[in-house]
């Protein structure tokens, strides 16, 4: 095998291995959240507070998601992952947090009474 050809079986090898990575992170299933009316509103407020681009309002969802988290509401692989869509918004990539979060709540698996659709999650469907 010449120097090229195995540049070339590297090189699609390496992008193999990025492509399953990126389904793997995109595909696997989204952290739940409890069964907590008080929590859900709250990340109903955090979607409206990052689609509107209000940084006060952010900060107050990210205030009281912490809380939750404290007292053992809110449980840490939901708080890691709503923390990582506030950093998003905070660093000012308003629309990758935004779809990331629409994601988010739509992968939630409610039980109970169904909660009324918020309107800008149906607006919004970005596929």
């Amino acid at each position: 095998m010449t120097s090229r050809t195995q540049l070339i079986v590297a090189i699609i090898g390496l992008l193999l291995l990025a492509l399953t990575a990126r389904f793997y992170f995109a595909y696997r299933s989204q952290p739940q959240l409890p069964a907590s009316a008080e929590v859900f509103q709250t990340v109903d407020a955090l979607f409206t507070a990052v689609t509107a681009h209000d940084t006060q309002r952010l900060a107050d969802c990210q205030q009281r998601l912490a809380k939750y988290k404290d007292r053992g509401s809110l449980p840490s692989a939901a708080a890691q992952r709503l923390d990582r869509i506030i950093s998003l918004a905070q660093s000012g990539d308003w629309t990758t947090a935004a779809h990331r979060l629409y994601d988010f709540m739509q992968a939630q698996k409610r039980t109970g009474e169904p909660a009324a659709p918020h309107p800008q999650l149906t607006a919004m469907n970005p596929r």
